[in-house]
């Protein structure tokens, strides 16, 4: 019977409808109904008549109920928003409503002030209200009025009205150990009715995770020792084991006996469940399930405390997915999240259930083996984890293949801390990676020693940017059929204050890995623009100067700011040529067309550098609007002795004719080199056979001087 109320409705009905001892026996399951429901109605009118009080966290009032109303005064219009401290006594120094503990308060006694001014005695009782998170939404405050005039019998029956409404599980037992008395909070918390629990023991909830000593702590807090608060795990009626935070103490009686013992306790499930979800946000990655960094350093930690002690031995493998970055580009983030999933379950199957595989960063993974036998051992795990991902992994249709750079650092021959370790497996891996091919590495202190030359490269490359130590040369382009100077390339070179003139081949590099490529180019298309202008100032009728671009830099916000360049120099866009590489045409072709679309559309002419060398294919020609190739200088090298290098130069122009497209040849150092190029078709030259990359002023000599290259003609 979900609703006794209307089920003694229906049986009034019944009773109307019958006669006869038919209408007796309707009316004794009415009058049984009755005696059911009239506690019910007793507790309804009785909760009504309670003074209850509700506060958020901060102590303002939300809720006034009638019990309030008739013993403070103030009406529920009056109360609500106020703070608590209102209907304090001037002189109270207690405040229990602001410094609640746990999840409820036992019974205190406190001096409250109506609306009226008369200060008077209530016994106080208050219990917490959480979320589903254990977060605390507010406080209920319930007051019963303390009167001299209550008999002793008057008073043992508010004590027990208190206990029986209060939201804490409360259990009495006796000095012989069994339980007397439970409140209703104990059935609603434990599944236990009172019936079932008197008579009973404490071990009814005895949940057998405590060891012996725990529950001797507990024991002896019954027996008298003290009063005890602490967390148990005990056990419902169900069987299913929940966490409660726990009081226990001791009641004594004139002679100073133990008469009874009692435990208040609340169910903590809720604070658990937030505490270990907030345990493992803090320590596993929420996309592959894997510990984080974080977990992976005390794990780490605490496997090198081991080691040192039974010196033993480990090692710690660093992971980068090769590829991973043009698929996340080209595909989306959500091929690029379920190959990082599947990826990581490879890794598992391949590692024994001691191992540690952990997520470390975007596409990196660490794998700590943190007990091997010899620092060999660590080469076979790391074979085993490349070979996983041998087979492609298949993903929306799309068959990837992707390889993996490790490098491996082994406790505690090359460190025997955490975060040297870490550093050295990474040092291992970024000299993995420079190749092109799946690979593992051991750490070694020369890779260390380069590894810190790299970083003070990079330290003093940041200064150099803002120090006006970085310079453009000028290589001059020239026309194979006049030999006239039709162009130049702006090269970056550093004027380094100690080490002298430093190549690009030495900088560029670590530019790209740690983005200071995007400073460096932005500064180099400024300066180029500047170069012009000084040049168009100074009556230099200059050709085209082209500017290599990182793939880095080709955004949806370059076209905007090379504009707003050529727009505050004042150079024609046919002043400027941008020179990218095939690397770039394979990152996302779509973006990269409309961004091309739009330079073009501005009048800039774009040209495909070291073209051969990566992905070339005639779609990209066919595709992209590109107006010039330039034909490697590792195809130039060979010519005009070695077959294939011919064969490839031949193919290159061969294809750009078709497509109209113009040709520049790089690295061009011999005149054979030259009259190959020049018979097989080539437009323009580049190299040292007619001059290196020179200064600003230099190649304005040259123009100015009308300098030419002999071309045989």
């Amino acid at each position: 019977m979900n609703d006794p109320v209307g089920h003694c409705l229906d049986l009034c009905r019944q009773v109307l409808a019958q006669e006869g001892d038919a209408r007796v026996l309707v009316l004794r399951a009415l009058a049984c109904q009755l005696d059911e429901l009239a506690p019910l109605l007793e507790q309804r009118v009785a909760d009504e008549e309670v003074p209850m009080v509700c506060l958020d966290p901060a102590g303002y009032v939300t809720d006034w109920n009638a019990g309030a109303e008739t013993l403070l005064g103030y009406s529920r219009a009056e109360a609500l928003g106020r703070h608590i401290l209102f209907i304090y006594a001037d002189d109270d120094g207690s405040l229990p409503e602001l410094f609640l503990e746990q999840g409820g308060s036992p019974l205190v006694e406190v001096r409250r002030r109506r609306k009226s001014g008369e200060i008077f005695w209530a016994a106080l009782s208050l219990v917490l209200e959480r979320d589903e998170t254990g977060a605390v939404l507010g406080i209920v405050a319930r007051l019963w009025e303390i009167a001299d005039r209550l008999s002793s019998a008057e008073r043992n029956r508010l004590h027990a009205r208190i206990i029986e409404d209060s939201d804490q599980g409360i259990m009495i037992i006796d000095r012989h150990e069994h339980i007397v008395s439970v409140n209703t909070a104990f059935t609603r918390i434990t599944g236990y009715s009172a019936a079932e629990s008197l008579g009973q023991t404490p071990d009814l909830l005895r949940s057998g995770v405590h060891d012996a000593d725990f529950r001797a702590q507990v024991r002896s807090a019954m027996c008298g020792t003290g009063p005890w608060q602490g967390e148990i795990i005990g056990k419902r009626k169900s069987g299913e084991l929940f966490p409660q935070a726990v009081t226990i103490s001791t009641v004594r009686d004139g002679q100073g006996n133990i008469s009874y013992a009692f435990s208040i306790f609340s169910d903590i499930s809720a604070f658990k469940a937030a505490e270990e979800r907030m345990l493992r946000l803090a320590n596993y990655d929420s996309l592959t399930g894997l510990p984080n960094r974080s977990l992976l350093n005390q794990l780490v930690g605490q496997a090198l405390a081991v080691a040192r002690r039974k010196e033993t031995y480990g090692a710690l493998l660093m992971i980068d997915l090769k590829r991973f970055t043009a698929i996340n580009d080209t595909l989306g983030y959500e091929i690029g999240d379920a190959l990082l999933c599947e990826a990581s379950r490879r890794f598992t199957e391949a590692l024994r259930d001691a191992d540690v595989l952990a997520r470390i960063g975007g596409d990196e993974f660490a794998v700590a083996l943190l007990d091997v036998h010899k620092r060999e051992h660590a080469g076979f795990v790391a074979q085993k984890l490349l070979a996983t991902l041998v087979p492609p992994i298949r993903l929306d249709g799309h068959d990837l293949h992707v390889g993996a750079s490790i490098g491996i650092a082994v406790f505690p021959e090359d460190a025997d801390d955490t975060p040297s370790l870490l550093r050295f497996a990474e040092v291992a891996m970024k000299r993995v990676q420079a190749g092109s091919e799946s690979a593992y590495l051991f750490y070694s202190p020369e890779m260390n020693q380069r590894a810190r030359e790299h970083l003070q490269l990079e330290n003093e490359l940041r200064r150099a940017i803002s120090a006006g130590e970085l310079v453009l040369h000028y290589q001059p382009k020239v026309s194979l059929r006049s030999g006239r100077i039709v162009g130049a390339e702006a090269l970056i070179r550093w004027q380094h204050p100690v080490r002298g003139m430093v190549a690009p081949y030495k900088f560029i590099p670590v530019a790209e890995e740690t983005g200071l490529i995007l400073e460096l180019g932005a500064w180099v298309l400024e300066a180029a623009c500047q170069q012009i202008r000084s040049w168009e100032d100074a009556g230099l009728g200059q050709p085209p100067i082209a500017v290599n671009l990182s793939a880095r830099q080709f955004d949806a916000g370059l076209p905007m700011r090379i504009g707003e360049l050529l727009a505050r120099y004042r150079v024609r866009p046919d002043q400027l040529k941008l020179e990218i590489t095939e690397s770039l045409l394979v990152r996302g072709a779509d973006k990269v067309i409309a961004i091309m679309n739009e330079l073009v559309a501005m009048g800039l002419a774009l040209a495909l550098d070291d073209f051969g060398t990566g992905y070339s294919s005639l779609a990209y020609l066919t595709r992209f609007p590109i107006t010039t190739l330039k034909i490697d200088r590792s195809f130039v090298l060979g010519l005009p002795a070695k077959e294939n290098d011919c064969a490839v130069a031949r193919a290159i122009v061969t294809m750009a004719q078709q497509l109209r497209q113009e040709i520049v040849a790089e690295g061009v150092e011999t005149r054979a080199q030259m009259t190959f190029l020049r018979e097989l078709g080539c437009d323009q030259l580049q190299g040292y056979l007619f001059s290196p990359p020179v200064e600003a002023h230099e190649f304005a000599h040259m123009l100015r001087g009308g300098l030419r290259l002999d071309v045989g003609l």
